[in-house]
């Protein structure tokens, strides 16, 4: 679990929310149910006119991506590799088939099968760098959906603002009415600012982030197993990886 993900928001909130009471203010003058309707349903509805149902789907299922640590992790890929490169030096390639099993990252796994079973090396890095790309695009996918939800709605908020204050203008013979009648109408502008600014930006930033990171982990594989099959030596690959990984170099 990526507790950033889950601490961010609550720290967001309890800030804004404990520095308007500290003003004053109380949690009842932020709670407007037709405010979150206006602004929950306006910006579904706006993303569901720019988005096919199946992107809305992996997009929300990309949430997923934003609540757990990236799979992949460089230290790890890269201790992984340095192992098959001293097997496939000392032994053979078609060693490196027992060391499978016990390898996380499914691409780097992929690869070691596909070398196993005697693949052309230049097949093996056009399918795992087809395979990254498409990956990547999917991802860029979920990253615009959350991204154009934050740009929506704080629009969407300011719509409910102006109806709001369409409202009030219908009722200025009432003067009593009209304080809390703007502060309503402002609320849905707190909703769709709110909302674009503690979740749906933030979200789309960290997923796209996690995506670069997985996109610089298969760039791990590719070069590691190309090196693993050239029979390059094991200090080289290292030295070739090492600038992906932000710990310390791994020992052989």
């Amino acid at each position: 679990m990526d507790i950033t993900s889950l601490l961010g928001p609550v720290i967001a909130l309890v800030a804004i929310i404990g520095g308007m009471i500290m003003e004053g203010g109380h949690i009842g003058s932020v709670i407007q149910f037709t405010a979150a309707i206006i602004v929950g349903g306006g910006t579904l509805g706006s993303i569901m006119v720019a988005y096919p149902l199946s992107d809305l789907i992996a997009s929300v299922k990309a949430l997923g991506t934003f609540l757990k640590n990236p799979t992949a992790d460089p230290d790890e890929i890269l201790k992984d590799i340095l192992d098959l490169a001293q097997t496939a030096r000392k032994e053979s390639i078609l060693a490196l088939e027992k060391k499978r099993e016990g390898i996380k990252f499914e691409p780097l796994a992929k690869a070691i099968k596909l070398a196993v079973d005697g693949t052309d090396p230049n097949v093996i890095r056009d399918t795992l760098e087809t395979e990254a790309h498409i990956v990547f695009e999917e991802q860029e996918v979920a990253v615009h959906f959350w991204e154009d939800l934050g740009a929506i709605a704080p629009t969407i908020g300011i719509l409910g603002a102006v109806l709001g204050l369409i409202h009030v203008m219908e009722n200025l013979n009432n003067p009593d009415a009209i304080g809390p009648g703007i502060a309503i109408a402002f609320v849905a502008t707190l909703y769709g600012v709110g909302s674009a600014n503690i979740f749906f930006l933030p979200i789309g930033k960290k997923i796209k982030r996690k995506a670069v990171i997985e996109g610089h982990a298969r760039a791990m594989v590719t070069i590691g197993v190309e090196g693993i099959l050239s029979g390059m030596n094991p200090k080289v690959i290292e030295e070739k990886l090492a600038v992906f990984c932000h710990g310390k170099k791994s020992e052989e």
